[in-house]
């Protein structure tokens, strides 16, 4: 059985038509919607920028994407496998035939959404060896600067600095920060990561210690302290921290890698300073014991100078044995003297015989014997030295000469080569010049051939004219020429003037063409059946 003939009124559409009329009517049916679901296939960022997955329940599942700029400013990111309530709008894909839904906002579904976020980022923070009680410091026993990174509106930093005040005044740095909301927790890390920075000594002092502070609420208004940049950011901090966010039953991440952790803001500052009343007393107390520690120590070693003194003898009993040896070398001390004087005078005797004049001419002949040796000597080893020298630069001249010449005609031969290879290459660029030329004349050929071929009064050697109006502008539809119209007719041999006829059929109706994508907003016009005869031009 034949096909059934299409309608002649039935309108046709291009697909690229209707994708985009299917396009405006899901984006007007559904302009702004939220969906829950379960995030799948998402692997991270594309490179791009963007981010591309899916949401899905038991039984259905949306394409979804979220554009670079709004994956910026998102404080909740997507992660694989979380059930999430998403904001956005509905579009059409039409390069695959597929809806999806453009996502502007992103938040997780429920609190127990946000406890598995916690749990799995706990995990992977502990495996990388943040939460370790090795890495955590001690705290000082006594700072002299102390940061508080808070809100400065708050009734924490009052708890604070209230409490400070009781226990120990000390020096106060705060540094102003959102503790809640969009862009919270980008500045408690810049906070610690600041402190951090300032220079000891510096015109701002460098604090001893750092307390991170915040009362208490629901898990999503804590939720800044659990985000990786806030724990990265502790954790890289060479200041002892203290963690005092929410109650004594809030914990959040911050608390795992902080070297501290209280369980109120005032419980952080009692933490951070002693009580000085506290202390004044135990000084008292230690100054007390000290004196009379020292006290008995007196005491005691004055008992035992006592009794040294009484098991001492006597003066005169002490200086008996060294008296008597003093009289005994005093009455061996003039025999001592003679005896040496003796010795001395012999062993000057014996020097003064072997001194006469006949051994100093003696010695002074040999001297001169020596004098005169070391000058003939020296007078040979000059002429030898001076000899030597001479042959050695006359051996290094006839080497400089040799060099020399053997040097120029190096030159001249590496001359010699250059100038060769420079004729060659001048060779290569005269032919490598004609090659070129012969390439451009053959494209320049080659581009006037096309431009013959592409040219309109090819298409009029054929037996096609070309219509224009008065203005010499080309017509191209009879909607375009009025009634008594002058038009000029153009052939492959000149030009003919003609007016149209006022009595002339209707057009044939055109197929439609494709719509630019600057008009793709714009409703279709509405398709009117026309006659099929062509109609007379004139």
């Amino acid at each position: 059985m034949p096909p059934a003939e299409p309608l002649p009124n039935t309108p046709e559409f291009t697909v690229s038509e209707l994708s985009q009329s299917l396009k405006r009517t899901v984006e007007d049916t559904y302009g702004h919607v939220r969906v829950r679901g379960e995030i799948s296939g998402f692997r991270g960022a594309h490179s791009s920028g963007h981010c591309y997955f899916a949401l899905k329940d038991e039984s259905a599942k949306i394409e979804a994407v979220i554009w670079k700029g709004v994956h910026g400013r998102m404080r909740f990111k997507p992660q694989e496998g979380l059930e999430v309530i998403a904001t956005g709008k509905l579009t059409t894909y039409p390069g695959s035939s597929k809806y999806q839904i453009v996502i502007e906002a992103l938040e997780p579904a429920g609190i127990g959404a946000l406890m598995a976020l916690m749990e799995e980022r706990k995990k992977k923070l502990a495996a990388e060896g943040l939460f370790d009680e090795a890495r955590k410091q001690l705290l000082p026993w006594l700072p002299e600067v102390i940061g508080v990174v808070t809100s400065p509106t708050g009734a924490v930093i009052r708890d604070i600095l209230h409490r400070l005040e009781d226990r120990f005044p000390r020096h106060v740095l705060v540094w102003p920060v959102k503790v809640q909301g969009e862009g919270s927790a980008e500045q408690v890390a810049a906070a610690i990561r600041g402190f951090n920075a300032l220079p000891e000594g510096g015109r701002i002092p460098r604090p001893d210690v750092l307390i991170v502070a915040r009362g208490g609420g629901s898990l999503e208004d804590l939720w800044s302290f659990n985000e990786e940049i806030v724990v990265r950011a502790a954790a890289e901090s060479m200041i002892p921290l203290i963690s005092a966010v929410g109650h004594e039953t809030d914990i959040t991440l911050i608390d795992f890698v902080a070297d501290k952790r209280a369980p109120t803001p005032t419980a952080a500052a009692e933490m951070a300073v002693p009580v000085r009343s506290e202390l004044f007393v135990e000084v008292a107390d230690l100054a007390r014991r000290t004196r009379a520690y020292w006290q008995r120590a007196h005491e005691s070693r004055r008992s035992e100078l006592r009794a040294a003194a009484r098991a001492l003898p006597a003066a005169g009993d002490l200086l008996a044995i060294p008296r008597q040896r003093l009289d005994s070398a005093s009455s061996a001390l003039p025999r001592g003297l003679k005896a040496n004087t003796h010795a001395h005078f012999r062993r000057f005797t014996a020097a003064s015989s072997k001194l006469t004049l006949r051994v100093l001419h003696g010695q002074v002949a040999q001297a001169g014997h020596r004098l005169t040796v070391c000058g003939e000597r020296l007078g040979l080893s000059a002429r030898s030295l001076l000899r030597q020298r001479r042959d050695r630069f006359a051996g290094l001249e006839v080497r400089l000469r040799a060099s020399r010449l053997s040097n120029a005609q190096a030159q001249r031969n590496a001359i010699a080569r250059q100038r060769e290879r420079t004729q060659r290459l001048s060779e290569r660029a005269g032919r490598a010049l004609i090659t070129l030329l012969q390439r451009l004349d053959a494209r320049v050929e080659a581009s006037g051939k096309l431009l013959s071929a592409l040219s309109y009064r090819g298409v009029l050697a054929r037996g096609f004219a070309l219509v224009r109006d008065e203005a010499g502008h080309p017509l191209h539809s009879a909607d375009s020429v009025g009634p008594n119209a002058r038009i000029a007719i153009e052939f492959a041999d000149g030009r003919v003037g003609a007016t149209a006829d006022a009595d002339r059929t209707e057009p044939t109706p055109k197929r439609a063409q494709p719509k630019p994508a600057a008009q793709e907003a714009k409703p279709a016009p509405k398709r009117v059946a026309k006659p099929v005869d062509q109609g007379s031009l004139f």
